[in-house]
């Protein structure tokens, strides 16, 4: 079992094949300059690019698996 970050970090958890979970609350900065803020214990970040909620995960990788590397 993973231990507690120190009090001045945010922890990031990177899953098998979903999404980045990060705890929250978090306020992310997209490419194009707009700000997303979440007061969500916990934020999943998409990495397959697949979520309509971009940079948000919407569980859209559930659907289609990518093939192994």
């Amino acid at each position: 079992m993973p231990t507690e970050p120190a009090p001045d970090r945010r922890r990031i958890v990177f899953t098998t094949d979903g999404p980045a979970l990060i705890e929250g609350p978090v306020e992310l900065v997209t490419a194009d300059g707009r700000t997303i803020c979440s007061d969500r214990f916990q934020v999943a970040i998409c990495l397959c690019r697949r979520s309509k909620n971009y940079p948000l995960c919407d569980t859209s990788h559930r659907r289609r698996r990518r093939e192994p590397d």
